[in-house]
Parts: structure tokens; sequence; C-alpha cells
């Protein structure tokens, strides 16, 4: 009878390796662009803030192109879970406050760590042909995402004359108050801002009362 083979520890699938490495990447690279912006978010950069090598990097990312779009995709699909989470756990439908509640999470997409990326992104693609047509798309099919979930959480109805143009501004809104805090902390104006909007838009989705 032959030796028998020595037994090994568990070993991670390299599947499973596979996919924290792309993580780790994604998450690196939002980080990069949101605090040094795309001149200065390299590959090889956000290779050695993941703790990987820059050929792991290049294995999951043929370009940086590749990398970024994908990156600031993953944030946005994570943000919009996060939100849609909150129908869990609101105040009573029809009440202002849920309404209040849910504005401000709207808003919160667009003034967190994802919109600088964002922005980042939109601004390298204004100048870079290669960019361009990818993160339009991206752009707006997170758009389209953004309006199904605000109009979901209000439970507005859009055959209501008025009402998806209210939503609309709503996100419009938000991506405003989104650009004046990247320059300053404007939590106080934007505080009071979405208490404002809260109630216009309760108005508006409920004017029986």
């Amino acid at each position: 009878m032959g030796a028998l083979t020595p037994a090994r520890g568990p070993k991670q699938p390299q599947q499973e390796r596979s996919r924290a490495t792309r993580l780790k990447l994604l998450e690196a690279a939002v980080s990069c662009l949101a605090e040094r912006g795309w001149s200065g978010s390299t590959v090889a950069v956000v290779a050695e803030r993941a703790g990987v090598s820059r050929g792991a990097a290049q294995h999951h990312f043929r370009t940086r192109e590749d990398l970024f779009t994908a990156a600031v995709e993953h944030v946005a699909e994570k943000r919009q879970g996060a939100v849609k989470a909150v129908a869990h756990n609101l105040p009573p439908a029809g009440s202002v406050a849920r309404t209040w509640v849910i504005v401000e999470e709207l808003v919160g997409l667009y003034t967190g760590p994802l919109f600088r990326a964002a922005l980042h992104l939109w601004v390298a693609a204004s100048d870079e042909d290669q960019l361009r047509d990818r993160v339009t798309a991206l752009e707006a099919r997170v758009g389209r995402e953004a309006h199904r979930t605000a109009v979901a959480l209000l439970d507005a109805d859009e055959a209501v004359a008025g009402v998806r143009e209210t939503v609309q501004g709503l996100l419009d809104m938000a991506r405003g108050l989104g650009l004046a805090n990247l320059l300053t902390d404007d939590s106080a104006r934007r505080e009071r801002v979405v208490e404002q909007w809260a109630k216009i838009i309760d108005a508006i989705l409920r004017p029986e009362r």
C-alpha cells in the first residue's frame, strides 16, 4: 500500500482569491480617484494601495480606463444598495418624516466619495476619447437606477402630471449639493435644503393633506 498523501490545511479557492483581489483594486481605485484625481491615479498607484502587484491589477483590468469605470460603477451599485436598504427602516408610510429620510438618503448619493470620484472621471472623459463613451453610458445607467430607486422609495405615481419632473428635480438638486460640498463643508445648508425639499415633495405626492 502506497504512502498516504500528507493532509493539507484549508486553502482559499482560486476563484475566491480572485474576487477578493478584484474588490481590493476597485475600492483602492475609488479612493485614489477621489483623493488624487485622474492624473494622479495610475494602475501602479492603485495596485500599491490595494497591496497587489501591478501584474495582478492588469490581469483583472486590461487598461486604466477599464479599472476606473469599473470602480465607480462598483461603488455606485453599493451606494444604491444602501439606499434601497433604507426602505426596511423608515418612519410610517405617508408621513413627512418618511419623505425627509428618503430625501436625505438620496442626497447622500451625491455627497460622498463616490460622487467625488465620479466627477474626476467625468472631467477626464471630457478630454479622453477612449473614456467618453463608456463614462457617458455608465452615468446614464446610474442615473436611471437612481431615478427608479427614488420613485420606488417615495411611492411616487409618475402618471400624475409633474411627479416625474419633481423626482428628477430632486436628483438634480442633490447633484448640485454634491458639487457645493466638494469645496466646503456644506452640511448645515444642505440639512435645511433637504428639509424644505421633503416638504415640497410630500405636498406634491400627497396633495390631499
